[in-house]
């Protein structure tokens, strides 16, 4: 069970053969050779109707078209094929609330490829932001077939805009597909091994290096709580270490480091869950899945950075050597943790991580982590919370989120909760009495391990999209990736 390596980055399946339809759904207008497209119009208001023909205007009324339904119309060709779709894009807006910010008519290209016939389509409308369209029609275009028998349906494809960078597009696209399907992909083929095949599979697109420390050689290397956390599992835990620099860039570059949580599966331990909390705990390394994401978008770019991508993999078991309620374990940081409960295991795993990139003083320091429960009672599926100490850096993640449709929404590290965490016993606890304030109480026990980074950044996501909508159909999702990515792409570039 013992095991350190750092061989060169694995051969075999890549993202771009993993996943045909992300890189297929946006194709440019360039590698569009000319080839017939459907047109797709936007209506907003009644007068975006003028243009079409008087026929195809009598077949909307008699298709009861309304322009504030997101219900895409076929119209007819004299040919009894099809010469076009409309959809309706007015905002319909109540006098004295805020608009909603996910009602941009960008994101109405998400909703069309499940309800659209194979073939080729362009906007025939313009958009604010044509690149966040076409994102969204290959977000939207996303599904999983790993387990399917069949072949699988032709996907709709999206002629993009001149002047939109397809390249970057599919890019984003290709890398929020690669994520999804890892935690889409059930526990019983999505392992801590698997996990570090996904990363070496990554960085052999990326011509990044990858090392890792497995079983029982995380406590000849000083990483106890992820040891303590894994060891359970037949299935060995471990800290995969990724490492990138862009082509091309010499001298020193800005150190950024991301941190995810990769509990390939979560029984909650000794302190066991109950079976309706472990349905979807295959979606409990969803904080590894959005930094894999991120790192490929990244890398993908090229942006001036040194990457690092620190992913403390395990499974949280019962056994007869689980970690126990009330045991007492060192920390690689130093600091003795007293086990309040098993099912908080996440920040404890993520702790040894952290306190590695904390040593190399990194410039920033972002973790992702399907932590807990409470920030979804607090602000629901769709809205991760995060958490930072910098005002300004805080201002300009969640701009970056809202920019390109992957919001986030700041909570505090609320400081006068940190003595929740105090033990009579230890250090520290890794849960508070009570239960109150859960997403705060953990990030206040992450940020205790963060020293030198000069920008620190917590997003508890969820991991997981519990009914369609306009950017995915229900399952995995990496939330705050694209985020995250659209923020280093504005800070490096």
């Amino acid at each position: 069970m013992a095991k350190k390596s750092a061989s060169p980055p694995a051969s075999g399946p890549t993202p771009s053969t993993l996943l045909p339809h992300a890189a297929t759904s946006v194709i440019s207008a360039a590698d569009a050779d000319g080839a017939p497209s459907l047109p797709i119009w936007l209506i907003r208001e009644a007068a975006d109707l003028s243009h079409l023909p008087a026929a195809h205007r009598a077949w909307l009324t008699a298709q009861a078209f309304k322009s504030a339904q997101r219900k895409p119309v076929l119209l007819p060709a004299a040919d009894g094929g099809i010469s076009g779709v409309v959809v309706g894009a007015a905002v319909v807006s109540t006098p004295g609330r805020s608009p909603d910010p996910m009602a941009r008519a960008e994101l109405i290209a998400g909703l069309l490829p499940p309800q659209l016939p194979p073939g080729r389509s362009h906007f025939a409308s313009t958009f604010d932001d044509p690149a966040l369209a076409a994102v969204a029609w290959g977000l939207g275009a996303y599904r999983f077939r790993r387990y399917k028998s069949g072949d699988a349906d032709a996907v709709p494809q999206l002629v993009v805009s001149h002047g939109v960078d397809a390249v970057t597009v599919r890019a984003i696209v290709e890398a929020t597909a690669f994520g999804r399907d890892l935690i889409n992909t059930p526990a019983c083929d999505m392992g801590p091994a698997e996990i570090e095949d996904a990363t070496r599979a990554l960085a052999g697109v990326h011509a990044a290096k990858v090392s890792s420390i497995v079983g029982d050689s995380l406590l000849a290397e000083n990483f106890p709580l992820l040891h303590a956390v894994g060891r359970a599992s037949p299935r060995a835990p471990r800290l995969i270490d990724l490492v990138w620099q862009p082509k091309g860039r010499t001298g020193t570059l800005p150190r950024v480091t991301l941190v995810g949580k990769g509990i390939a599966f979560d029984t909650g331990g000794l302190d066991l869950k109950p079976s309706s909390g472990m349905l979807i705990m295959k979606k409990d390394m969803g904080g590894a899945a959005a930094v894999l994401a991120t790192a490929h978008m990244i890398m993908s770019a090229n942006l001036p950075i040194r990457l690092r991508v620190l992913i403390a993999a395990a499974e949280n078991s019962v056994a007869g050597d689980s970690f126990r309620p009330l045991d007492v374990i060192k920390s690689r940081a130093g600091l003795t943790v007293e086990i309040g409960n098993t099912d908080a295991e996440g920040r404890l795993v993520l702790a040894d991580a952290m306190a590695l990139a904390d040593e190399e003083s990194p410039d920033l320091l972002m973790t992702f982590a399907t932590l807990t429960g409470a920030a979804r009672v607090a602000l629901g599926p769709d809205l991760p919370p995060f958490f930072c100490d910098d005002e300004d850096f805080a201002a300009d993640i969640a701009a970056a989120g809202l920019s390109v449709a992957d919001p986030v929404w700041r909570l505090p590290f609320w400081s006068s909760y940190d003595a929740g965490l105090e033990s009579a016993v230890a250090d520290i606890n890794n849960v508070a009495d009570g239960p109150f304030a859960g997403a705060i109480i953990a990030a206040l026990f992450l940020r205790r391990f963060v020293k030198n980074s000069r920008r620190y950044a917590h997003f508890d996501i969820y991991g997981w999209r519990p009914a369609p909508k306009a950017l995915g159909p229900k399952g995995g999702e990496v939330n705050a990736a694209r985020a995250a990515f659209a923020l280093l792409a504005k800070l490096y570039t």
